[in-house]
Protein backbone atom coordinates (compact mmCIF):
# COMPACT_ATOMS: atom_id res chain seq x y z
CA UNK A 1 0.00 0.00 0.00
CA UNK A 2 2.94 2.29 0.60
CA UNK A 3 6.52 2.32 -0.57
CA UNK A 4 7.64 1.57 2.99
CA UNK A 5 6.58 -2.09 2.87
CA UNK A 6 7.73 -3.69 6.15
CA UNK A 7 4.17 -3.13 7.37
CA UNK A 8 2.51 -5.77 5.17
CA UNK A 9 1.08 -7.83 8.07
CA UNK A 10 -0.09 -4.66 9.85
CA UNK A 11 -1.57 -3.43 6.58
CA UNK A 12 -3.57 -6.64 6.19
CA UNK A 13 -4.95 -6.43 9.74
CA UNK A 14 -5.96 -2.80 9.28
CA UNK A 15 -7.53 -3.53 5.89
CA UNK A 16 -9.65 -6.36 7.31
CA UNK A 17 -10.82 -4.19 10.20
CA UNK A 18 -11.77 -1.36 7.83
CA UNK A 19 -13.62 -3.61 5.42
CA UNK A 20 -15.65 -5.07 8.30
CA UNK A 21 -16.38 -1.50 9.53
CA UNK A 22 -14.62 -2.13 12.84
CA UNK A 23 -13.30 1.39 12.74
CA UNK A 24 -12.51 1.84 16.43
CA UNK A 25 -10.38 -1.31 16.42
CA UNK A 26 -8.66 -0.19 13.23
CA UNK A 27 -7.83 3.18 14.78
CA UNK A 28 -6.43 1.50 17.89
CA UNK A 29 -4.26 -0.74 15.70
CA UNK A 30 -2.92 2.20 13.71
CA UNK A 31 -2.22 4.29 16.81
CA UNK A 32 -0.36 1.43 18.48
CA UNK A 33 1.92 1.21 15.46
CA UNK A 34 2.31 5.00 15.30
CA UNK A 35 3.62 5.02 18.86
CA UNK A 36 6.47 2.85 17.59
CA UNK A 37 7.01 4.79 14.38
CA UNK A 38 5.12 8.13 14.36
CA UNK A 39 6.58 9.32 11.04
CA UNK A 40 5.73 6.26 8.95
CA UNK A 41 3.82 7.49 5.90
CA UNK A 42 1.76 4.31 5.47
CA UNK A 43 0.34 4.69 8.99
CA UNK A 44 -0.52 8.34 8.46
CA UNK A 45 -2.24 7.61 5.15
CA UNK A 46 -4.10 4.66 6.63
CA UNK A 47 -5.36 6.81 9.49
CA UNK A 48 -6.38 9.57 7.05
CA UNK A 49 -8.37 7.03 5.02
CA UNK A 50 -10.01 5.79 8.22
CA UNK A 51 -11.02 9.33 9.16
CA UNK A 52 -12.76 9.71 5.79
CA UNK A 53 -14.68 6.50 6.34
CA UNK A 54 -15.75 7.79 9.75
CA UNK A 55 -16.96 11.12 8.39
CA UNK A 56 -14.04 13.10 9.85
CA UNK A 57 -12.83 14.95 6.74
CA UNK A 58 -10.81 17.70 8.44
CA UNK A 59 -8.65 15.24 10.34
CA UNK A 60 -8.21 13.20 7.16
CA UNK A 61 -7.17 16.27 5.18
CA UNK A 62 -4.61 17.33 7.79
CA UNK A 63 -2.91 13.94 7.70
CA UNK A 64 -3.02 13.65 3.91
CA UNK A 65 -1.49 17.10 3.50
CA UNK A 66 1.14 16.24 6.10
CA UNK A 67 2.16 13.22 4.03
CA UNK A 68 2.18 15.30 0.83
CA UNK A 69 4.45 17.85 2.49
CA UNK A 70 7.00 15.03 2.84
CA UNK A 71 6.25 13.33 -0.48
CA UNK A 72 4.30 15.60 -2.90
CA UNK A 73 3.53 12.70 -5.25
CA UNK A 74 2.48 10.17 -2.63
CA UNK A 75 -0.28 8.22 -4.48
CA UNK A 76 -2.41 7.21 -1.50
CA UNK A 77 -2.33 10.70 0.00
CA UNK A 78 -3.26 12.21 -3.38
CA UNK A 79 -6.08 9.67 -3.68
CA UNK A 80 -7.43 10.66 -0.26
CA UNK A 81 -7.23 14.33 -1.15
CA UNK A 82 -9.15 13.54 -4.33
CA UNK A 83 -11.81 11.74 -2.30
CA UNK A 84 -12.16 14.84 -0.11
CA UNK A 85 -12.62 17.04 -3.17
CA UNK A 86 -15.22 14.64 -4.57
CA UNK A 87 -17.18 14.70 -1.31
CA UNK A 88 -17.11 18.50 -1.49
CA UNK A 89 -18.55 18.38 -5.03
CA UNK A 90 -15.29 19.56 -6.61
CA UNK A 91 -14.75 16.78 -9.18
CA UNK A 92 -12.29 18.76 -11.32
CA UNK A 93 -9.86 19.08 -8.40
CA UNK A 94 -10.46 15.42 -7.52
CA UNK A 95 -9.63 14.40 -11.09
CA UNK A 96 -6.32 16.24 -10.94
CA UNK A 97 -5.39 14.39 -7.74
CA UNK A 98 -6.33 10.98 -9.14
CA UNK A 99 -4.42 11.52 -12.38
CA UNK A 100 -1.38 12.77 -10.53
CA UNK A 101 -1.50 9.71 -8.28
CA UNK A 102 -1.93 7.40 -11.29
CA UNK A 103 1.17 8.86 -12.94
CA UNK A 104 3.16 7.76 -9.89
CA UNK A 105 1.40 4.46 -9.30
CA UNK A 106 -0.90 3.17 -12.10
CA UNK A 107 -3.33 1.15 -9.97
CA UNK A 108 -6.83 0.09 -11.02
CA UNK A 109 -8.51 1.75 -8.03
CA UNK A 110 -7.25 5.11 -9.32
CA UNK A 111 -8.74 4.39 -12.75
CA UNK A 112 -12.09 3.71 -11.07
CA UNK A 113 -11.89 6.93 -9.05
CA UNK A 114 -10.94 8.86 -12.19
CA UNK A 115 -14.07 7.54 -13.90
CA UNK A 116 -16.20 8.64 -10.94
CA UNK A 117 -14.75 12.14 -11.05
CA UNK A 118 -15.41 12.36 -14.78
CA UNK A 119 -18.97 11.15 -14.20
CA UNK A 120 -19.54 13.91 -11.64
CA UNK A 121 -18.17 16.43 -14.16
CA UNK A 122 -20.83 15.28 -16.62
CA UNK A 123 -18.23 13.65 -18.89
CA UNK A 124 -19.94 10.28 -19.11
CA UNK A 125 -18.31 9.19 -22.38
CA UNK A 126 -14.83 9.83 -20.98
CA UNK A 127 -15.76 8.03 -17.78
CA UNK A 128 -16.83 4.97 -19.78
CA UNK A 129 -13.52 5.03 -21.67
CA UNK A 130 -11.65 4.93 -18.36
CA UNK A 131 -13.72 1.98 -17.17
CA UNK A 132 -13.24 0.08 -20.42
CA UNK A 133 -9.46 0.24 -19.93
CA UNK A 134 -9.86 -1.63 -16.66
CA UNK A 135 -12.44 -4.06 -18.01
CA UNK A 136 -10.17 -5.08 -20.88
CA UNK A 137 -7.75 -6.43 -18.27
CA UNK A 138 -10.39 -7.75 -15.81
CA UNK A 139 -13.74 -8.13 -17.62
CA UNK A 140 -15.51 -9.35 -14.48
CA UNK A 141 -14.29 -6.65 -12.10
CA UNK A 142 -17.43 -5.91 -10.05
CA UNK A 143 -16.75 -2.27 -9.02
CA UNK A 144 -15.90 -1.37 -12.64
CA UNK A 145 -18.99 -3.15 -13.98
CA UNK A 146 -21.24 -1.51 -11.39
CA UNK A 147 -19.89 1.95 -12.15
CA UNK A 148 -20.35 1.34 -15.87
CA UNK A 149 -23.97 0.31 -15.33
CA UNK A 150 -24.64 3.38 -13.17
CA UNK A 151 -23.20 5.69 -15.85
CA UNK A 152 -25.17 4.00 -18.64
CA UNK A 153 -28.32 4.41 -16.57
CA UNK A 154 -27.53 8.11 -16.09
CA UNK A 155 -27.08 8.37 -19.88
CA UNK A 156 -30.57 6.82 -20.24
CA UNK A 157 -29.12 3.76 -21.96
CA UNK A 158 -31.39 1.60 -19.87
CA UNK A 159 -31.19 -1.65 -21.84
CA UNK A 160 -27.38 -1.63 -21.72
CA UNK A 161 -27.41 -0.80 -18.01
CA UNK A 162 -29.85 -3.65 -17.31
CA UNK A 163 -27.67 -6.11 -19.22
CA UNK A 164 -24.65 -5.23 -17.10
CA UNK A 165 -26.57 -5.33 -13.83
CA UNK A 166 -27.81 -8.80 -14.75
CA UNK A 167 -24.22 -9.86 -15.42
CA UNK A 168 -23.19 -8.52 -12.01
CA UNK A 169 -26.05 -10.43 -10.38
CA UNK A 170 -24.75 -13.66 -11.90
CA UNK A 171 -21.32 -12.89 -10.43
CA UNK A 172 -22.56 -11.55 -7.08
CA UNK A 173 -26.13 -12.73 -6.34
CA UNK A 174 -26.30 -11.13 -2.88
CA UNK A 175 -25.74 -7.50 -3.97
CA UNK A 176 -28.92 -5.74 -2.78
CA UNK A 177 -28.26 -2.58 -4.81
CA UNK A 178 -27.91 -4.60 -8.01
CA UNK A 179 -31.10 -6.58 -7.31
CA UNK A 180 -32.94 -3.30 -6.77
CA UNK A 181 -31.61 -1.76 -9.99
CA UNK A 182 -32.64 -4.82 -12.01
CA UNK A 183 -36.14 -4.66 -10.57
CA UNK A 184 -36.33 -0.90 -11.20
CA UNK A 185 -35.13 -1.13 -14.79
CA UNK A 186 -37.37 -4.07 -15.64
CA UNK A 187 -40.43 -2.22 -14.31
CA UNK A 188 -39.51 1.14 -15.81
CA UNK A 189 -42.03 1.13 -18.67
CA UNK A 190 -44.77 -0.86 -16.94
CA UNK A 191 -48.04 0.49 -15.56
CA UNK A 192 -47.48 2.30 -12.26
CA UNK A 193 -50.37 0.78 -10.29
CA UNK A 194 -49.28 -2.76 -11.08
CA UNK A 195 -45.66 -1.99 -10.22
CA UNK A 196 -46.69 -0.57 -6.84
CA UNK A 197 -48.76 -3.66 -6.06
CA UNK A 198 -45.86 -5.93 -6.94
CA UNK A 199 -43.36 -3.90 -4.90
CA UNK A 200 -45.73 -3.91 -1.93
CA UNK A 201 -45.83 -7.69 -2.17
CA UNK A 202 -42.04 -7.90 -2.47
CA UNK A 203 -41.30 -5.76 0.63
CA UNK A 204 -43.74 -7.95 2.59
CA UNK A 205 -41.84 -11.14 1.79
CA UNK A 206 -39.74 -12.60 4.61
CA UNK A 207 -36.72 -12.71 2.31
CA UNK A 208 -37.04 -9.02 1.35
CA UNK A 209 -38.57 -7.23 4.34
CA UNK A 210 -35.10 -6.34 5.62
CA UNK A 211 -33.80 -5.23 2.23
CA UNK A 212 -33.21 -1.46 2.48
CA UNK A 213 -32.71 -1.08 -1.27
CA UNK A 214 -36.10 -2.59 -2.12
CA UNK A 215 -37.84 -0.41 0.49
CA UNK A 216 -36.04 2.57 -1.07
CA UNK A 217 -37.23 1.62 -4.56
CA UNK A 218 -40.79 1.18 -3.30
CA UNK A 219 -40.54 4.59 -1.62
CA UNK A 220 -39.35 6.22 -4.85
CA UNK A 221 -42.20 4.74 -6.87
CA UNK A 222 -44.72 5.83 -4.20
CA UNK A 223 -43.28 9.34 -4.31
CA UNK A 224 -43.45 9.41 -8.11
CA UNK A 225 -47.09 8.36 -7.84
CA UNK A 226 -47.82 11.26 -5.47
CA UNK A 227 -48.21 9.05 -2.39
CA UNK A 228 -45.86 11.17 -0.29
CA UNK A 229 -47.01 10.04 3.14
CA UNK A 230 -46.55 6.38 2.25
CA UNK A 231 -43.20 7.17 0.62
CA UNK A 232 -41.97 8.81 3.84
CA UNK A 233 -42.78 5.63 5.76
CA UNK A 234 -40.89 3.43 3.30
CA UNK A 235 -37.88 5.75 3.20
CA UNK A 236 -37.91 5.63 7.00
CA UNK A 237 -37.78 1.83 6.93
CA UNK A 238 -34.91 1.92 4.43
CA UNK A 239 -33.00 4.44 6.56
CA UNK A 240 -33.44 2.28 9.66
CA UNK A 241 -32.25 -0.83 7.83
CA UNK A 242 -29.26 0.94 6.27
CA UNK A 243 -28.36 3.82 8.62
CA UNK A 244 -25.03 4.55 6.91
CA UNK A 245 -26.84 5.35 3.67
CA UNK A 246 -27.84 8.97 4.22
CA UNK A 247 -29.67 9.10 0.88
CA UNK A 248 -32.69 7.37 2.41
CA UNK A 249 -32.71 9.72 5.40
CA UNK A 250 -32.55 12.77 3.12
CA UNK A 251 -35.39 11.50 0.95
CA UNK A 252 -37.51 10.81 4.03
CA UNK A 253 -36.80 14.39 5.10
CA UNK A 254 -37.93 15.81 1.75
CA UNK A 255 -41.18 13.83 1.97
CA UNK A 256 -41.84 15.08 5.51
CA UNK A 257 -40.98 18.64 4.47
CA UNK A 258 -43.52 18.37 1.63
CA UNK A 259 -46.08 17.16 4.19
CA UNK A 260 -45.20 20.17 6.42
CA UNK A 261 -44.04 17.85 9.20
CA UNK A 262 -41.19 20.20 9.90
CA UNK A 263 -40.02 18.88 13.23
CA UNK A 264 -39.61 15.37 11.85
CA UNK A 265 -38.01 16.75 8.69
CA UNK A 266 -35.43 18.61 10.80
CA UNK A 267 -34.52 15.34 12.53
CA UNK A 268 -33.95 13.72 9.13
CA UNK A 269 -31.94 16.58 7.64
CA UNK A 270 -29.62 17.36 10.55
CA UNK A 271 -27.16 14.47 10.18
CA UNK A 272 -26.88 14.66 6.37
CA UNK A 273 -26.33 18.41 6.64
CA UNK A 274 -23.56 18.00 9.19
CA UNK A 275 -21.92 15.33 7.04
CA UNK A 276 -22.20 17.34 3.81
CA UNK A 277 -23.05 21.03 4.35
CA UNK A 278 -22.49 21.73 0.65
CA UNK A 279 -25.74 19.91 -0.27
CA UNK A 280 -27.83 22.95 -1.14
CA UNK A 281 -31.18 21.13 -1.32
CA UNK A 282 -30.81 19.70 2.20
CA UNK A 283 -29.45 22.96 3.59
CA UNK A 284 -32.31 25.01 2.12
CA UNK A 285 -35.05 22.61 3.27
CA UNK A 286 -33.49 22.43 6.75
CA UNK A 287 -33.43 26.23 7.07
CA UNK A 288 -37.03 26.58 5.88
CA UNK A 289 -38.16 23.82 8.26
CA UNK A 290 -36.47 25.51 11.22
CA UNK A 291 -37.97 28.85 10.21
CA UNK A 292 -41.45 27.30 9.92
CA UNK A 293 -40.98 25.89 13.43
CA UNK A 294 -39.88 29.30 14.74
CA UNK A 295 -36.52 27.77 15.63
CA UNK A 296 -33.92 29.79 13.71
CA UNK A 297 -31.85 29.82 16.90
CA UNK A 298 -31.61 26.03 16.68
CA UNK A 299 -30.61 26.29 13.03
CA UNK A 300 -27.93 28.83 13.91
CA UNK A 301 -26.54 26.53 16.60
CA UNK A 302 -26.38 23.70 14.06
CA UNK A 303 -24.71 25.99 11.51
CA UNK A 304 -22.05 27.06 13.98
CA UNK A 305 -21.33 23.50 15.04
CA UNK A 306 -21.14 22.36 11.40
CA UNK A 307 -18.82 25.27 10.58
CA UNK A 308 -16.45 24.10 13.29
CA UNK A 309 -16.48 20.61 11.79
CA UNK A 310 -16.06 21.89 8.20
CA UNK A 311 -13.95 25.05 8.29
CA UNK A 312 -13.28 24.66 4.57
CA UNK A 313 -16.97 25.42 3.87
CA UNK A 314 -16.62 29.20 3.75
CA UNK A 315 -20.22 29.70 2.60
CA UNK A 316 -21.38 28.68 6.08
CA UNK A 317 -19.89 31.88 7.49
CA UNK A 318 -22.14 33.95 5.23
CA UNK A 319 -25.15 31.90 6.29
CA UNK A 320 -24.32 32.36 9.96
CA UNK A 321 -24.12 36.12 9.46
CA UNK A 322 -27.44 36.13 7.58
CA UNK A 323 -29.27 34.08 10.22
CA UNK A 324 -27.91 36.26 13.02
CA UNK A 325 -29.26 39.27 11.16
CA UNK A 326 -32.67 37.57 10.88
CA UNK A 327 -32.69 36.93 14.61
CA UNK A 328 -32.32 40.67 15.19
CA UNK A 329 -30.31 42.99 17.38
CA UNK A 330 -31.26 41.27 20.65
CA UNK A 331 -29.31 38.19 19.61
CA UNK A 332 -25.51 38.30 20.18
CA UNK A 333 -23.88 39.10 16.86
CA UNK A 334 -27.22 40.05 15.29
CA UNK A 335 -28.00 43.24 13.40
Amino acid sequence: MDREEPYSSVSNRIRVLKESRRYEEAEEEIRREMEKNPDHLFLKVSLADLYLRQGRPNEGRILAEEVLSQDPQHPQALSILGDLFLKQHSPREALQCYRQAFNREPKSYLTLKTARALKEMGKSDEALEELERGLVVKPEDLPFLKEKAVILNRMKKFDQALKIFEKIKDLSPDDAFVRKEILRLRSRTREETQVLKELQAVVSMDSRKDDAQIHGLYAQRLKDAGQIREAAVEYGKAATLEPRNLYFLKQQGFCLYHLKKYEEAIECFSEPFQRDPSDYAVRSALEKSCEAQGNLKGFLDLLEETCRQHPEQKSLLGMIKRIRKKLGPTYPGGA
